[in-house]
């Protein structure tokens, strides 16, 4: 085998390993958040109730895996000038490591995981509004994601943009702002249509914290 090979062959595997610690991330944080259907977080001031925000039902340190999701709210389209979802998650450990690797290695994948993480959620709340039984299947993936990175409120930030190939019009943004508290590595993230939308409510989470 060739130089050139081999070294493709090795980015390859380093790309899946990283879009598996990626993917592991989110699916135990998704597991977190389904744990406890029964429990809220304190929710986030400025995106109160008043203007459409509302609280989503989170787990708490039960899976004892480093992962505390701290509050999730929701602003649907029925009340809401555009739909939205922002939370505040903390990271302890391994857990801590790993998440921030990813944010520094694979932003682009993990925003796309997040903004995933939040269109299951909102389409469970939906579906107990509407009394299904089960929420509507997720569209499949077909997409292209752009990055870029910014700094607000003391935190390092990322602003991921997807867009639908076929309807490049219509978009996700997830904004992520992350830092460091003591042994804690906390994540304020934001999802909405608009990128300014989704800053501004990232920033609102991370001021929450």
């Amino acid at each position: 085998m060739s130089s050139g090979a081999r070294s493709s062959s090795t980015w390859k595997r380093e790309r899946l390993r990283s879009r598996f610690h990626v993917a592991s991330l989110v699916a135990g944080l998704a597991l977190l958040l389904a744990a406890c259907a029964a429990q809220f977080g304190v929710g986030i001031a400025e995106l109160p109730a008043s203007q459409g925000w509302q609280p989503l039902p989170i787990g708490t340190w039960v899976l004892n895996d480093g992962i505390e999701a701290r509050t999730m709210v929701f602003c649907p389209r029925d009340s809401c000038v555009r739909q939205g979802f922002a939370s505040v998650i903390a990271f302890e450990g391994a857990q801590a490591r790993r998440m921030e690797g990813a944010l520094s290695e694979q932003p682009a994948e993990l925003a796309r995981s997040f903004a995933r993480l939040a269109a299951e959620k909102a389409a469970a709340k939906a579906a107990t509004q509407r009394g299904a039984k089960k929420p509507a299947k997720p569209a499949s993936d077909r997409s292209s994601t752009d990055f870029a990175r910014f700094d607000a409120e003391g935190a390092r930030g990322v602003l991921a943009t997807i867009r639908l190939k076929d309807t490049p019009a219509r978009q996700a943004v997830t904004a992520i702002l992350y830092g460091w508290e003591g042994e804690r590595l906390v994540v304020a993230l934001a999802v909405s249509d608009d990128a300014t939308a989704a800053k501004g409510d990232a920033i609102a989470a991370w001021r929450s914290r």
